[in-house]
C-alpha cells in the first residue's frame, strides 16, 4: 500500500476510482480494507462515479502503531487525515467516517469546514457528545491474557475483532484511551458543513441519530432497519442514504 508520512508517523492509504473525492475514515480496530473494501462501499461509490480514498488511521491497520495514549485524541487523527488530502493534492472531500471515524470527521469539519462539502457520520449519534460507556471494558479487554477470561459483551465484541483482524491489541487499547474524547456540544453547533447521521435501529453504542442531527446547523438523520454497531456497517439502506446524500451535496459533476 503507498504510505505518507505526517506528525513522524507512517501512515498507509489507497485510492480507487476517479471523480469527486470521497475519504472514508474506519472505525476503531478496523482498517480502511475491513471498514470500506470488503463491506461494498469502495465498489458502490467508484460505481457511482466517485473517488473513494481509503485510510489506515494511526494504530491501525498497515499504519505506524504507537503506544503512546497522547498521540490518539481524535483532533490529531483528523489532523491525519487533512494531511492525506493535501499529500493528495486534494483542496475539497467529501467524508465518511463510521463510529471512531464519524468522531474523526467531525473534527475535521469543525476546525476544516472549507475543505469538508459533505460529511456523513456512520455508527456515531448522540455519543458523539456523551462519550463512550464501555471503553474502560474494552481496554481491559484487549489487555486481557484471553478471550475466555472475558464476560462484557462489548469487550468480547471488540477483542474478536481485533484478533480476527490481526491487530495490535496495546496500539488499540492506548488508541481507546483518547480517541473517544467527547465533541462539547457547543462545538456540534457549530459545524457548518451538511452532515448525515445515520445510525442502526439496534446500535446500543452510537447514542439517538435523530438528536445530533438537530443540534447540527444542516444536519440530517436516518435509521438504518435491524442492524446493530456491527452489522449496520455495509448495510445496503446506509449506502442508499449515503449516495442520496452525496448527490445532492457533492454531486459527481462538481468537480
Amino acid at each position: 500500500m503507498p504510505s505518507f508520512t505526517t506528525s513522524g508517523l507512517s501512515l498507509a492509504y489507497e485510492v480507487h476510482g476517479e471523480g469527486p473525492p470521497v475519504l472514508l475514515v474506519h472505525g476503531f480496530a478496523s482498517s480502511g480494507k475491513v471498514n470500506w473494501i470488503d463491506t461494498g462501499w469502495v465498489e458502490t461509490l467508484t460505481g457511482a462515479g466517485y473517488q473513494a480514498i481509503t485510510l489506515d488511521n494511526r494504530g491501525h491497520g498497515q499504519s505506524e502503531k504507537p503506544h503512546d495514549p497522547e498521540l490518539y485524541y481524535p483532533s490529531q487523527m483528523a489532523e491525519d487525515a487533512i494531511a492525506l488530502l493535501d499529500h493528495l493534492g486534494i483542496s475539497q472531500a467529501a467524508v465518511i467516517g463510521y463510529s471512531m471515524g464519524a468522531r474523526i470527521a467531525a473534527f475535521m469539519a469543525y476546525n476544516h469546514p472549507e475543505r469538508l462539502p459533505a460529511v456523513i457520520f456512520g455508527g456515531m449519534g448522540m455519543n458523539l457528545i456523551n462519550g463512550l460507556t464501555d471503553g474502560n471494558d474494552i481496554i481491559a479487554g484487549l489487555r486481557a491474557p484471553a478471550l475466555s477470561d472475558l464476560t462484557h459483551p462489548t469487550a468480547r465484541q471488540f477483542r474478536i475483532f481485533a484478533d480476527h483482524t490481526g491487530s495490535d491489541r496495546e496500539a488499540l487499547a492506548a488508541c481507546m484511551e483518547t480517541s473517544r474524547q467527547p465533541m462539547a456540544r457547543a462545538d456540534v453547533r457549530r459545524i457548518e458543513v451538511p452532515v448525515l447521521v445515520a445510525v442502526g435501529e439496534a446500535d446500543d453504542m452510537a447514542g439517538a441519530p435523530e438528536a445530533l442531527a438537530e443540534l447540527l446547523p444542516h444536519g440530517e438523520a436516518v435509521t438504518i432497519p435491524k442492524r446493530d454497531h456491527m452489522r449496520a456497517t455495509g448495510d445496503k439502506v446506509f449506502k442508499a442514504a449515503a449516495l442520496e446524500f452525496l448527490g445532492r451535496t457533492f454531486p459527481t459533476g462538481s468537480i
